[in-house]
């Protein structure tokens, strides 16, 4: 514990040069930008920026990123209270409160409520991602081959099956794309080739930066130019910065939304959107003016902000201690992170033990300087609402084409860019997920090398799989994932629980008439 806050500390001094503060700032106000414009979300901000940071230092990169995911998490809600849109999936619970506050006057009372929530949430979602990484990681230290195989297994099946709740099995399907896209190209224990059709160019492999950057940028501005124009909400911004004592008397809302956000980012797939509701149900049921929320609560608004925000840190705890996202900006993020030298997963503890408690100090660097930005630069900030569709999306469509392109310096990529980005506005039009596409082409290297790996330790036997401690646990909740999403299973289980009802009703009644 002593050498982490050292550690953390050592993190936040080395950080603390003029370059790196403007980077921040920078990285921050252009989050939120990205976040309160609609439809330009913080996957697409996190996904186009790391096209920008390509030649950058690992650890500067890394901070603009993060910087970036939380900017764009909160800017969001400046859309969900003036627009009754949300920027992101995040804010929607925003909405809820937000949006009626601004109707009555109140814009820059919810601005201000809003930012201090998410600042806190951040702070707590950090101090328990410093707190529990190393200690995931630790644990993690005991994984090998087999391990990692079901590892890279349980994240395809838990994230698609979390971000496609409707129907898991579009997840699923979608996530196993990904693993065969990265089956693509030369293999990397015999140098085979494989699925390149005699070309050249695919032969050395799908690369993941065109392809994420078309599958979330690409596919999104060709989603989000089907939406009409928005109307900003005609109100006038009042004091924004808010009184010590009205966010203290909602103190147990912000800690009760504070950790519940971080523990459910922790979750692989599930994200900030489930957070913000699930602390703002929590809120609701708990509050003595539960009833009111919708029309305008304070409390209902503090306590989505509070959640969303925690979940930003939460979901790098999966992201830094098992190479699996928390969400799907976090798969964004762990993708640059491969990209840029950094291995996350059961070795960083290992490999990188003090690039844990930097992405802890990233993190606090990124809540002050969206908390000083949020309450100095309301009123400005809101004309960016302003500025036409029309002029933004082909600053974006460039952006896209360049970052593809830079990398490599090859056509091929601008091509896959835009197959991927086809590809992904098709399966959003049809529900399916993009994070587990994502995900799939990041685990399927791991996949594939470890799979073949401990085939060769056990001589081909299967049975260390299911016969090894941590495989036989990992195993049983991939397994048991799937099957609980049956409709058989379903079926029988409900079936299952009315029985149990309907016996201890008859037990009841029955000692009722003795």
């Amino acid at each position: 514990m002593i050498e982490g806050l050292q550690l953390w500390t050592q993190a936040i001094v080395g950080f603390m040069r003029p370059k790196i503060i403007f980077d921040v700032l920078w990285a921050t106000q252009l989050g939120i930008i990205v976040g309160m414009l609609p439809g330009l979300t913080a996957t697409m901000g996190v996904a186009l920026m790391t096209t920008l940071t390509f030649k950058m230092e690992t650890s500067n990169a890394v901070l603009i990123l993060v910087c970036m995911y939380v900017g764009a998490i909160y800017g969001g809600s400046r859309s969900a209270i003036l627009l009754n849109i949300p920027g992101t999936p995040a804010n929607a619970a925003t909405a809820v409160d937000g949006y009626p506050l601004a109707r009555q006057g109140r814009a820059g009372r919810a601005i201000g409520i809003a930012t201090t929530g998410s600042f806190i949430g951040s702070f707590i979602g950090m101090a328990m991602l410093s707190l529990f990484t190393p200690i995931i990681g630790n644990f993690a230290l005991s994984f090998k081959s087999f391990e990692f195989t079901w590892l890279a297994i349980f994240g395809i099946v838990i994230c698609g099956n979390l971000t496609a709740p409707k129907d898991p099995l579009k997840g699923w399907i979608a996530g196993f794309l990904g693993l065969f896209v990265a089956m693509i190209g030369m293999e990397g224990i015999h140098a085979y080739i494989r699925f390149s059709f005699g070309s050249v160019a695919v032969s050395g492999g799908i690369a993941l930066l065109p392809a994420m950057v078309g599958a979330f940028g690409f596919a999104e501005l060709i989603t989000i130019m089907k939406f009409p124009k928005m109307e900003v909400v005609k109100t006038k911004i009042e004091r924004v910065v808010p009184r010590v004592r009205d966010v203290l008397k909602y103190w147990k809302t912000i800690i009760r939304s504070g950790i519940v956000g971080t523990f459910i980012g922790a979750v692989p797939g599930v994200g900030e959107d489930i957070a913000a509701w699930v602390s703002y149900d929590m809120a609701k049921r708990s509050s003595k003016d539960g009833h009111k929320f919708g029309t305008g609560v304070e409390e209902g608004l503090i306590a989505a902000e509070t959640g969303n925000n925690a979940c930003v840190a939460g979901a790098m705890i999966p992201v830094l201690s098992l190479a699996i996202p928390g969400s799907a900006p976090a798969a964004v993020l762990l993708a640059a992170m491969f990209i840029h030298g950094v291995r996350p997963g059961p070795l960083i503890m290992l490999e990188f033990p003090e690039f844990v408690f930097q992405v802890g100090a990233m993190v606090l660097l990124a809540s002050a300087a969206m908390l000083i930005l949020g309450l100095s630069l309301v009123k400005l900030l809101v004309k960016v609402l302003l500025v036409p569709r029309e002029k933004l999306m082909p600053i974006v469509f460039t952006l896209c084409v360049v970052g593809a392109f830079a990398i490599q310096a090859r056509v091929f990529d601008v091509g896959v860019m835009i197959v991927f980005g086809i590809i992904g506005y098709y399966m959003r039009e049809m529900d399916y997920p993009v994070a587990p596409l994502v995900l799939g082409i990041i685990l399927g290297d791991i996949l594939d090398k470890n799979l073949r790996r401990a085939l060769i330790l056990s001589d081909g036997a299967i049975l260390p799989f299911f016969t090894r401690p941590i495989c036989a646990v990992i195993a049983a909740i991939t397994i048991l994932t799937i099957v609980s999403k049956m409709r058989w299973f379903q079926l029988a289980t409900g079936a299952a629980v009315r029985g149990v009802k309907s016996l201890f009703s008859r037990d009841k009644t029955g000692a009722g008439r003795k």
